[in-house]
């Protein structure tokens, strides 16, 4: 029986990435990268055009699926993204499989993220299993008895708009006062640090120095992770968390301490133990889950 080949497209902010792959083995057979060119009256939309031409040359036209990974929420149907406000104009309701000529499933780029690690990555052969993706802000996918879990509304996964600080006067995006977002997204670093480091890798480095304001700010930010980490354990009992996204490449300066927290914070009846374990997929992880998901769905 021949390879199953899916093609994965992952819609960033700044960069359009595609990848062709073998979804019985996770192998990438060909990548393309191109500059999305948000505001460029709809340009994008071209951009994934062609990137998906290069792809389908690539494949030589031997194709299972397309997916597509997008930030918002998708539809019911994942045939679009139903809500994205203030990016990447005319997203909303787009449909691709009409623009692309093929069947194309959507989804949210943080799921995409989790669906990388449930079939090729850290959560591989894992039925329950959280992603949490730290990077500017935070982003989030539950894997529920092996499948994607996208809630009413497909909403669901919105981990870092959980509240850690619920008297704090910062509201996020969602409205959540003081959200696990705000205590450890590279965005907040500035206001956390009173100005003194606005990157987190700049915070990172500086803790690594013993700098006290930065031991300080930083541990405090780890806490509020092994905390929100714990009560998700008790939430959904997930064999594994995967921490993805850019501050994980921090390593033993985040994944230590947080191992110290968690054992003084979660629950661990008769020895149970929530793997945490480094997302394996870095920047091509949205493509990736993309592909993986279509061919699910197919």
């Amino acid at each position: 029986m021949p390879a199953k080949h899916s093609i994965g497209i992952d819609m960033g902010g700044t960069r359009i990435k595609g990848v062709l792959l073998n979804t019985e083995t996770g192998e990438v057979l060909h990548r393309v990268i191109c500059p999305t060119n948000d505001g460029e009256d709809g340009q994008w939309k071209h951009i994934v055009r062609d990137t998906f031409e290069q792809l389908n040359a690539a494949a030589n036209g031997q194709f299972d699926t397309i997916g597509l990974s997008a930030p918002g929420l998708p539809t019911v149907t994942n045939d679009a993204i139903a809500c994205m406000p203030g990016r990447l104009s005319g997203l909303e309701r787009f449909v691709w499989s009409d623009f692309l000529g093929h069947p194309v499933r959507v989804l949210n780029d943080a799921h995409a993220a989790l669906m990388a690690e449930a079939r090729f990555g850290a959560a591989r052969n894992v039925r329950n299993a959280l992603m949490l993706t730290l990077g500017t802000g935070v982003g989030g996918g539950l894997l529920v008895d092996g499948n994607l879990y996208q809630g009413f509304y497909q909403m669901a996964g919105h981990l870092g708009h959980v509240s850690v600080q619920a008297d704090s006067t910062q509201m996020g995006i969602t409205n959540m006062p003081g959200t696990l977002e705000e205590a450890i997204g590279n965005a907040s670093v500035s206001r956390r640090s009173f100005g003194r480091y606005t990157m987190t890798s700049d915070l990172i480095r500086a803790y690594r120095e013993q700098e006290p304001l930065a031991t300080q700010v930083w541990l405090t930010s780890v806490r509020h992770l092994a905390v929100t980490l714990a009560g998700f354990a008790n939430a959904f009992s997930p064999e594994v968390i995967v921490l993805g996204g850019g501050i994980t490449q921090a390593d033993e300066a985040l994944f230590g301490p947080l191992a110290s927290f968690l054992e003084v914070f979660e629950w661990r009846p008769s020895g149970k133990k929530t793997t945490i374990s480094k997302a394996h997929f870095v920047d091509w992880a949205g493509a990736i889950g993309a592909a993986g998901f279509a061919i699910t769905r197919h």
